[in-house]
């Protein structure tokens, strides 16, 4: 696993401070938990780490406070529902630094877990700063890092604090990171990437990397349109981005001198306005009527990406192919996730709409592995290093 140390590796948690960055930033609604998925992922590290003793401290952030402390994002019902799926008392503080937060520590006994408040009411959480971080580390004497889709950023809870203390990886950042490795550098192929989203602006460093890497790259998504204007089709209201026209012309024309077979869609669901109860039509490439905008791909693209897929090894999808939010639009998105549930490939999913469309279509049981984060899988493939991942200690 990149060669970085482990909660394996730590030789005695026993009465160890043992502080774990988790990414419990799950969606909620009127104060209840919608989806549970990011707690659970955490369990087997937390679980772990209590049944050897240690004394756990687990930071989270929580929306997006900016710095202000806000009664809708503190985390208390967050801290409620890891209690009950723990079955064990979990302590919920009302602030992540301070004396009451040190006097709190360190009554701990052995097994206890603590909970911090959201590390977003600080504006030095976000901008790394040392003596924040410095506060947050003086808490543990060890780090575990478990926040895999915060894990891209150089936050003080998810990098600065091992400036501190010695950091390991949690099991689910053992995993994470196994599954998207394995999947760019010992895949079994054919190897087929699915790349869909809105905006090419976000996708196409990733794209450029997957070039001579993958065996097949499919493109969909609202980034398709920016790729067919580039061909100088018409594509009437579609969205694109008309700064990334030229660089999609570049894509490609060096997509044609690798060694990756690159597939666009070739048909398109098409509306007047964009409405869920819009009338749709579908139409190819060249018939995209110059007042309707497309919202998913058609059927003779769906059976291209099936073929593609069928006889694949592996498969990496990363973004939603259509609006499948509004349910007329989401054929496309979900016909592929059921080929992907039904096919012996190994299938990774990259978090994000990719994860929710997965869920929405009751699928995901049928997923070798679904990442719990979209931004952070996304970096990773385009071989950036992440920095929640680089301070890890080495082997």
């Amino acid at each position: 696993m990149l060669n970085k140390k482990t909660i394996w590796d730590i030789q005695a948690c026993e009465g160890q401070r043992v502080l774990v960055r988790v990414d419990f930033n799950v969606p909620m609604q009127n104060g209840s938990i919608t989806d549970d998925a990011r707690i659970r992922a955490a369990l087997p590290t937390l679980q772990f780490l209590k049944d050897k003793g240690a004394k756990i401290i687990i930071m989270s952030h929580f929306g997006r406070p900016k710095g202000t402390a806000s009664d809708d994002l503190r985390l208390a019902p967050i801290s409620q529902r890891l209690s009950e799926l723990l079955n064990s008392p979990v302590t919920q503080l009302t602030d992540c630094i301070g004396d009451d937060v040190t006097s709190a520590v360190s009554n701990m006994n052995n097994g206890d877990i603590i909970m911090l408040e959201n590390v977003r009411f600080y504006n030095e959480e976000t901008n790394n700063d040392s003596n924040f971080a410095k506060q947050l580390a003086s808490l543990g004497d060890l780090f575990v890092q478990e926040a895999f889709g915060t894990s891209h950023r150089a936050h003080a809870s998810t990098a600065g604090v091992a400036q501190f203390i010695p950091a390991y990886a949690g099991f689910l950042i053992e995993k994470e990171l196994e599954f998207l490795d394995k999947a760019i550098s010992q895949p079994q192929r054919p190897l087929i990437a699915i790349i869909g989203g809105s905006k090419v602006s976000t996708k196409f460093n990733v794209l450029k990397n997957l070039l001579n890497v993958v065996d097949t790259l499919i493109i969909g998504g609202g980034m398709t349109y920016t790729f067919l204007k580039a061909q100088g089709l018409e594509i009437g209201t579609s969205l694109c981005e008309d700064e990334k026209v030229e660089e999609a012309k570049q894509f490609l024309e060096d997509a044609k001198s690798s060694s990756t077979n690159v597939i666009l869609p070739v048909d398109q669901v098409v509306v007047p306005e964009f409405k869920e109860d819009a009338p749709s039509q579908i139409v190819d490439n060249n018939s995209i009527p110059s007042d309707h905008l497309g919202v998913d791909i058609g059927p003779d693209t769906i059976e291209l990406i099936q073929n593609a897929v069928k006889d694949a090894g592996t498969v990496l999808w990363n973004g939603p192919l259509g609006v499948f939010e509004m349910k007329p639009f989401s054929t496309g998105t979900f016909s592929v996730a059921n080929t992907l549930a039904s096919s012996n490939a190994i299938t990774i999913i990259g978090g994000g709409d990719s994860a929710a469309a997965i869920a929405q279509a009751g699928l995901t049981d049928k997923m070798t592995h679904i990442s719990t984060g979209g931004g952070a899988s996304l970096e990773f493939l385009e071989g950036k290093v992440l920095p929640g991942i680089d301070i890890l200690e080495d082997q």
